[in-house]
């Protein structure tokens, strides 16, 4: 569209649908898609170049404005302008020497930083009073952007882009990114990575530590503008008669050739589904995202236009269309349900019937994220986080201290049936968890906490509220996994694997796969850890992950199926056996005589292995037994044998949490059941001395018998007694074997007293 006699410089989004835009001709128009109108705003003076623009940001808080309200004008005469939304100029302030080549609002509206050709980089307070000097460059500064918490700023310097903190004597970050000028920079809030380009004619991506993580190939004309969608999937790339739409990982979705001239200036709409760009002939150009895909099963749902999806079933190939009223926004397909938000409503289709979906309005139009889970979806915007049944009903909406919506994605947002989980963006060490069903803290309301920041989570999606499960991967590419229910104890937070870079968990069983170093890694039964670490290695499936080339994605991990998206944007697709996600069925329903039936049919030691993981798991120690012979285990073997000859049920359970790793919960179960011996036995077996002491001195009895234990202990290695507290009990006492031997059958006599008269009782309460 053109509506400018000289170039434009810059253009700024104000609602989804209006956009202002400013020239060299002096004039800023205001565009409104709808009617196709252009009205002039403001006609500048005329030795007034206007160069960048940034609008206000729609505050954060409670009172959130619908749309900005004023903005901010860079222009060439050393001066920047507040201008408000109906073109009166509210302030003109002195900034740079030359022309102030770029001007940014920070996150929470609170701040203004402008960078000149002076060199300068200075940061104002939102009035425009002059708060500090930054840094002074001896080169022209051609762009900045925030970081993502509003503490650090990112710019050009040349050949060189830095970071610079706003606390003094921070340490500054500053690296070589190109061969050529620095033109422009930007810094997402949601993915934290940085985007530049450069008059060598390249666009690259890095990481906030100034890690190079895509370079693009060399293009024909210098990169002039670059710009990240707001929830940081997709960016923009604007060059001379050039436009460009990639991947946040790098790869190119599509690549258009306007009339354009040079694309000075890219603003991307606040619901991330069209694009401006300023032209260096006097055009502003409109672009919208579409053929966008989706798939699930034999399912594949495209947008074919801004208001058109098409779905394809491709089994009997039959094409669907799905009209909406209004523009389509976001989308997810998963769990046989496609969920759509639009600039006003949400629409839920079943895949079982197109026709019919359920339309309920939404509170914010900016929907940034959609996430499933078998029984409701969640949908997350500027004002909240809302989830809903797949029948439209609101259920819960989840909040928390510090909540920025507007920061959230699949990678610190997780859902189940039951919990939600969220990573928080303040002090990423923490995940904080909700019940689904209330939008209220889990358990007794205490958050998680890992020693290392936290990069990706994931809830499983399968079995008991109880025993459900999260898993993430830290900083140092660690993936953990631990419980959600929290409740007064600390609950173990277990490592599973080292160098993961990306994981899913299986929707129908809680199989979880990732990408490690050089390899696929399928853990079949992960809850492996929690009963018996030893055999984890032998519970897993790997295989060479080289074919996936560098920094491949974990797309989706359906059935047996899991979908890989290599670096180049390419799909892989690979097939996992059926048989584990079988067995965790017949697991879960107690079906123990078919699960052995099915290992010895497939004959695979990994199956082996998870069978016996899940038996223990569910105290059936027979099973266990099979197993664990299956898979050459034979001292586990013994230790099961052992068990089933213990005289009461309490000393097999307990013996059965020993076998896990629960020396605590194993001591719990024979104090309760008023077997002290039993318990103070189990201590000196694990060489716990202080605590079998402790036992013994608190209930008065078998004080003599740990004494016995520990000098036969020490004799056997030839050591003298140093503690205090057995040195202490053992003064004046002889040790007479006999008499402890005596002691310790009449313990064991007593413990088969007792489970024949309880089994007895049961019996006649049976008769009765």
């Amino acid at each position: 569209m053109a509506s400018h006699q000289e170039l434009v410089s810059c253009v700024g989004w104000t609602t989804a649908e209006e956009l202002y835009s400013c020239s060299d001709d002096h004039q800023i128009v205001k565009w409104n898609l709808l009617t196709s109108e252009t009205n002039q705003i403001v006609k500048l003076p005329d030795d007034i170049y206007p160069i960048d623009l940034h609008w206000f940001p729609k505050s954060l808080g409670i009172k959130k404005q619908t749309q900005a309200e004023s903005f901010v004008l860079t222009s060439s005469d050393g001066k920047f302008h507040l201008i408000s939304k109906l073109g009166r100029v509210e302030k003109s302030v002195e900034a740079h020497c030359g022309a102030v080549l770029a001007g940014r609002w920070n996150y929470e509206g609170t701040a203004l930083v402008t960078v000149g050709e002076d060199g300068q980089i200075k940061i104002w307070s939102k009035t425009g009073m002059l708060r500090s000097t930054l840094a002074q460059q001896g080169t022209p500064v051609y762009s900045v952007a925030w970081g993502p918490d509003s503490e650090k700023v990112l710019y050009t310097a040349g050949k060189q882009l830095i970071i610079k903190p706003l606390q003094p004597n921070a340490k500054v970050l500053q690296w070589k990114a190109h061969d050529g000028i620095i033109l422009k920079v930007d810094w997402n809030s949601v993915n934290d990575l940085i985007l530049s380009a450069g008059e060598d004619c390249k666009y690259k991506v890095w990481d906030s530590y100034g890690r190079l993580l895509y370079s693009s190939q060399l293009h024909e004309h210098p990169i002039t503008s670059v710009a990240w969608a707001p929830g940081g999937e997709l960016f923009a790339v604007g060059s001379f008669h050039t436009l460009r739409l990639c991947d946040k990982t790098g790869w190119s979705y599509a690549l258009e050739k306007p009339n354009t001239g040079s694309i000075f200036n890219i603003a991307w709409s606040i619901d991330g589904t069209q694009i401006a760009g300023a032209c260096g002939n006097g055009h502003v150009v409109f672009a919208h995202v579409v053929e966008q895909r989706w798939e699930w099963k034999n399912f594949q749902v495209t947008l074919t236009k801004r208001r058109t999806m098409q779905v394809r079933n491709v089994l009997n190939d039959a094409v669907d269309l799905l009209e909406f009223r209004d523009r389509v926004i976001k989308a997810s397909l998963n769990y046989a349900h496609l969920v759509v938000s639009t600039s006003l409503q949400c629409y839920v289709f079943s895949t079982k019937n197109w026709n019919t979906p359920l339309i309920f309005d939404l509170k914010e139009g900016t929907v940034s994220l959609i996430l499933q889970a078998e029984r409701h979806f969640l949908l997350v915007d500027g004002g909240g986080i809302y989830l809903y049944s797949y029948e439209g009903r609101f259920i819960s909406s989840p909040k928390f201290p510090g909540m920025r919506t507007d920061i959230l994605n699949a990678q610190t947002v997780s859902l189940s049936n039951d919990t939600i989980a969220i990573k928080d963006k303040a002090d990423e060490k923490i995940i904080f968890l909700f019940e689904a069903s209330t939008g209220k803290p889990l358990g007794d309301g205490k958050h998680l906490s890992h020693k290392n920041e936290i990069l990706e989570i994931a809830l499983d999606q399968k079995g008991l509220t109880n025993d459900r499960k999260i898993a993430f991967i830290d900083k140092n590419r660690d993936l953990y996994i631990t419980s959600v229910k929290r409740f007064g104890k600390e609950e173990q937070i277990i490592k599973l694997g080292t160098m993961v870079h990306t994981l899913a968990w299986c929707d129908t069983c809680n199989i979880l796969c990732g990408l490690q170093d050089t390899r696929f890694t399928v853990w079949y039964y992960p809850n492996t850890v929690y009963v018996d670490r030893d055999i984890l290695c032998k519970t897993l499936y790997e295989r060479d992950a080289s074919e996936f080339s560098k920094n491949p994605h974990i797309v989706s991990f359906v059935g047996n199926q899991v979908t890989i998206r290599r670096a180049d944007g390419s799909l892989v697709h690979i097939s996992i056996s059926p048989y584990p996600a079988i067995l965790h069925e017949y697991a879960s329903g107690s079906k123990w005589e078919d699960a052995v039936r099915l290992c010895r049919f497939v004959k695979e030691q990994t199956m082996w292995a998870c069978l016996a993981a899940m038996a223990v798991a569910n105290r059936d120690m027979s099973t266990a037994e099979i197993a664990y012979a299956a898979i050459g285990e034979i001292d586990k073997v013994q230790y099961i044998n052992s068990i089933k000859d213990l005289p009461s049920k309490e000393s097999k359970m307990a013996h059965v949490l020993l076998f896990s790793g629960n020396i605590q919960e194993a001591e719990i179960v024979l104090l309760q059941a008023g077997l002290v011996y039993q318990a103070i036995q189990i201590n000196i077996n694990l060489y716990n001395w202080e605590r079998a002491l402790e036992l013994a001195v608190k209930y008065k009895t078998h004080v003599d018998t740990v004494l016995a234990y520990r000098q036969k202990f020490l004799e056997t290695f030839g050591k003298q007694e140093t503690n205090d507290r057995y040195l202490q009990y053992a003064e004046g006492l002889q040790v007479d074997w006999e008499k402890i031997k005596i002691k310790i059958q009449m313990e064991i006599t007593k413990e088969r007293e007792r489970s024949s008269n309880s089994q007895s009782n049961k019996n006649a309460g049976l008769k009765l």
